[in-house]
C-alpha cells in the first residue's frame, strides 16, 4: 500500500471514530435514563429554540466587517505613510478581526439576555 493514502485514510478513521463514539455514548446515556423513568425534557435543558443559527451569523458578520476595515486601514497606512507594507496588512487585519470578534461576542451575549 503506498504511504500517499495510509495519512488521509487514518484522519478519515480518527474522525469517524469520533463521531461514532459520540453518537453511540449519547444515544446510550438517553437509553439508561430513559430506562430509569427520567423524563425526556431534560435532554432540551438549556436549548433555545432556534437561537444558535443567530449567534453565528452575527460573530461571522463582525468577523467579516473587522477583516474589510482592517485591510481599509492598511491600505490607507500603506498609502500615506512610509510604513513597510509587509507589516501594516496582517497586523491590520489581525487587529480588526479581533475587535470585530470582541464586538460580536458582547453583542451576542447582549442579545441572549434580553
Amino acid at each position: 500500500m503506498d504511504e500517499e493514502i495510509l495519512i488521509p485514510m487514518s484522519l478519515f478513521a480518527a474522525i469517524f471514530g469520533m463521531v461514532y463514539l459520540y453518537f453511540s455514548t449519547r444515544n446510550k446515556e438517553r437509553l439508561a435514563l430513559i430506562e430509569k423513568g427520567a423524563d425526556a425534557s431534560i435532554f432540551n435543558i438549556g436549548k433555545k429554540s432556534g437561537s444558535s443559527w443567530k449567534v453565528i451569523v452575527l460573530n461571522l458578520a463582525f468577523l467579516l466587517m473587522g477583516i474589510g476595515l482592517g485591510v481599509f486601514i492598511a491600505n490607507l497606512l500603506d498609502t500615506y505613510t512610509t510604513m513597510d507594507d509587509d507589516a501594516v496588512y496582517p497586523s491590520m487585519i489581525f487587529l480588526m478581526a479581533g475587535l470585530g470578534l470582541y464586538v460580536g461576542y458582547t453583542q451576542t451575549k447582549k442579545a441572549l439576555d434580553n
